[in-house]
C-alpha cells in the first residue's frame, strides 16, 4: 500500500492501537471509548464529531463530578464527617491538593485548546498509564496542566 493510504487512515490506525492497548491492559474504559470514536469516525455519525469535540470534555467532567458527589446523598459521607472537614490535617491536605489539581486541570484545558497536537501525546501517555498501570483516564487535563508549567 502506498503512503497516501496510511496517511489518510493514520487516525483510525491510532484509534485501533488504543483499542488494542485497552484490551491488553484489560481496561474497558479505554477500549469502549476508542471504539465509540472509531465508530463515529467511520459512519455517518461523523457529522456529530464537532459536538463531541466541543462538549464531550465538559460532559465527561460533569459525569465525573456526579460520580464523586454521589456519596454525599447515599449516606457514605455522614453529616458529622462534613462538619469535621477542617479539623483533620488529612482533609485540609485533601482540600489543598484538590485546589492545586483543579488549577492544573484548568491550565491543561487552555494548553490543549491552543496546542491541539500535544493532545495526541498526552492521550498516548494516558492510555499507557491506564492500560498498564491501572490508572484512570482523567490524567490528560492534569498532565497538560503540568506540561504547561514546563512550556
Amino acid at each position: 500500500m502506498n503512503m497516501s493510504f496510511w496517511a489518510g487512515h493514520a487516525n483510525a490506525m491510532l484509534l485501533l492501537v488504543f483499542v488494542a492497548l485497552g484490551i491488553i491492559g484489560n481496561n474497558p474504559s479505554i477500549t469502549i471509548s476508542a471504539l465509540i470514536i472509531l465508530l463515529v469516525q467511520q459512519t455517518p455519525l461523523f457529522k456529530f464529531a464537532p459536538l463531541l469535540e466541543k462538549y464531550g470534555l465538559q460532559l465527561g467532567i460533569m459525569l465525573l463530578m456526579i460520580g464523586v458527589l454521589a456519596p454525599l446523598i447515599t449516606g457514605k459521607v455522614p453529616a458529622a464527617q462534613i462538619a469535621a472537614l477542617f479539623t483533620s490535617w488529612k482533609t485540609v491536605a485533601a482540600i489543598l491538593v484538590g485546589a492545586v489539581v483543579a488549577w492544573l486541570g484548568g491550565r491543561g484545558i487552555q494548553l490543549m485548546q491552543v496546542n491541539p497536537p500535544i493532545v495526541t501525546g498526552l492521550m498516548i501517555g494516558t492510555i499507557i498509564g491506564v492500560a498498564f498501570w491501572r490508572g484512570v483516564p482523567v490524567g490528560p487535563l492534569i498532565a497538560a496542566g503540568m506540561l504547561s508549567l514546563f512550556l
